[in-house]
């Protein structure tokens, strides 16, 4: 495997993809800033990597704006320009939009869209320090194809596609690349509490598989990377023959 001399900030990193992310990360040689509300999990996820003294974690929350201050004058102050930004933390509350409250859309999309926006923004500087450099916003296949009882995360990631695709036009000529990554179903805590909601029939992929799959596209500077199999027919057809998508998930519908 190459080894890749990159300074990585991945939000969201102490567990699930943003884990696997980091230790993917590290094995390819990069030094990675670890980011997340929780201090231990950022520092289970650290004694994970190769080399972990050579990484730092950041307890923060990225979409308090102090704390994003915060993350950016870390990094500014230890590398003093930044060659990946994964925006990868997010929040999956499911159920029929009746009974999704203003709380947890407002959660959705703070976490989902506007945080991951904020952060980039505040990052562009050091991002544009390290040109060529890259954004990775870790969306969902979901983004794609609005899945019936996840709503309100499917439009969250339906807005951070749309982001990724705005700011690719918008940075290519400041040397700043954009991929989006549109994972399937992956085995993570969030997934297992919402199995009610989601078909794992097209199949459940573990984090790693899922991190290693991002870093090939990052490495190959892909502007998006979808898993192989069902799911990436599924999203043809979503945007040639969206009716077929209506019929086939309008019977999978949860109760009201």
């Amino acid at each position: 495997m190459s080894r890749e001399r990159k300074r990585v900030l991945i939000t969201g990193a102490g567990s699930g993809i943003g884990r696997a992310l980091a230790v993917e990360a590290a094995q390819r040689g990069m030094i990675v800033a670890l980011c997340g509300r929780r201090a231990a999990a950022l520092e289970a996820t650290r004694a994970l990597l190769n080399e972990p003294d050579r990484h730092f974690a950041i307890a923060a929350d990225i979409t308090d704006a102090g704390d994003r201050r915060r993350i950016v004058g870390m990094i500014e102050e230890r590398w003093s320009a930044l060659d990946v930004l994964i925006n990868n933390a997010g929040v999956m509350e499911g159920g029929v939009i009746e009974r999704v409250d203003d709380t947890a859309m407002i959660k959705t999309f703070m976490t989902n869209v506007i945080a991951p926006m904020a952060l980039t923004r505040d990052l562009m500087p050091l991002l544009a320090a390290a040109r060529p450099s890259r954004v990775v916003n870790v969306g969902s296949v979901f983004g794609d194809i609005a899945y019936p009882g996840l709503t309100a995360y499917s439009a969250s990631k339906f807005a951070l596609r749309g982001f990724s695709s705005g700011l690719r036009r918008e940075w290519r000529r400041a040397g700043i690349d954009v991929t989006y990554a549109a994972p399937r179903a992956t085995q993570t805590a969030a997934i297992a509490a919402l199995a009610e909601f989601i078909d794992p029939s097209g199949g459940v992929d573990a984090p790693v598989v899922v991190a290693r799959r991002i870093w090939r596209a990052v490495a190959r500077g892909r502007e998006s990377v979808y898993a192989p199999g069902l799911e990436r027919i599924y999203v043809l057809i979503q945007r040639l023959f969206p009716q077929i998508i209506d019929r086939a998930l309008s019977r999978r519908s949860p109760s009201h």
